[in-house]
Formats: C-alpha cells, structure tokens, sequence
C-alpha cells in the first residue's frame, strides 16, 4: 500500500499527458481509418493485393514466432492447396475444369469455416467455463479462415472472369475476321 502511494506521489502531475496521449491515438487511428477507406475507394486492385498479402503472412510470423505448430500445420496445409487452385485459375488459357475445381475448393472452405465458427460459438455459449479456449480457437479458425478464403475466392474469380472474357473476345473475333475475308483472285 506504501509501494502504490508513493508511485502515485511520483507521478503526479502526469494525468494531463496521459490525456493527450490518448487523443492523439484516437486521432491517429481515425485518421488512418479515413486514409485506408480513401485508398480502397481509389484503387481498389493495390488495396486487395495488399491486405492479402499482409492477411496471409503476418499470422505466420506470429505463428512461427509463439509456437503455435496446429495453426501453422493447418496454414500450411490450406495455403498449398489454395496455392494449386489459385496457380490453375491465373492462367490466361485455362482447363475447361478450373472453375468447377475453384468453386467446389472454395465452397468445401466456407462449409467448413462457417461449421467450425458455429461450433465454436456453440461451445463458448453451451459451457463458458469448460469450453472457452476450445471454443474461442474455433471461433478463430472459423473467422480467419472464412475471410481470409473469401478474399483469394474473389481474387481467383476476377482472374478466370477477364481471361475467359479475353480470350472468348479474341476468338470471337477471329470467328469475325474469317467471315469477313474477302477471297483473292486465282492466280493465272
């Protein structure tokens, strides 16, 4: 008790600066907010890029950097797999299969993502006090997962939407200028 007012007599004086601290973070992070609503509004394509990228590596470091080996097991696994499909549907020609093979990989994620969610909030609401952490790590999993699959989905669809839109353009047009070709004169 001697301890705690004599390091209140200490910093005396210091409520005033505590103050502005907190101001000036609350006005650092509207401002930021504002800033980040501006870029995605702007430039939508850098904005995606970029949290993706950031969304898919900073919990690895975390997760490399705490020791948690069943998340980093289970990122690595989704992330290869996401990594197939995502490589079959960025390419300019691709099989006449990629959209099924994107749609039923992105499908099977948001099933699981949504169940494991579901059954972590069951988990937390059923019994608090025996289930918290369990359930908390599903509703984790159910969340990142879900969104961070979400975003790769939609970046997966862009790409075979403007290639499928591309190419069926040129061949159209190719069909076109074929029919189009006036036929020459026989040589004599």
């Amino acid at each position: 008790m001697v301890e705690h007012a004599r390091m209140h007599a200490k910093h005396r004086g210091h409520e005033a600066m505590h103050a502005e601290m907190v101001l000036i973070l609350i006005a650092t992070l509207v401002v930021a907010q504002l800033l980040l609503v501006q870029w995605k509004q702007r430039h939508p394509r850098s904005y995606n890029m970029v949290t993706l990228f950031h969304f898919f590596f900073v919990p690895l470091y975390f997760t490399v950097k705490l020791h948690w080996w069943r998340f980093l097991v289970i990122w690595i696994l989704f992330s290869a797999v996401t990594a197939f499909v995502t490589f079959r549907a960025t390419r300019f020609f691709f099989v006449q299969t990629t959209p099924r093979l994107v749609y039923k990989w992105f499908l099977l994620i948001y099933k699981i993502s949504y169940a494991t969610f579901f059954f972590g909030y069951m988990a937390v609401m059923i019994k608090p006090f025996f289930f918290m952490d369990f359930g908390i790590s599903l509703l984790f999993y159910g969340l990142y997962y879900g969104v961070f699959f979400w975003d790769f989905a939609e970046m997966c669809a862009d790409y075979m939407r403007c290639s499928a839109s591309t190419s069926s353009a040129s061949a159209a047009g190719a069909s076109w200028e074929r029919s189009r070709r006036v036929p020459t004169a026989k040589r004599r």
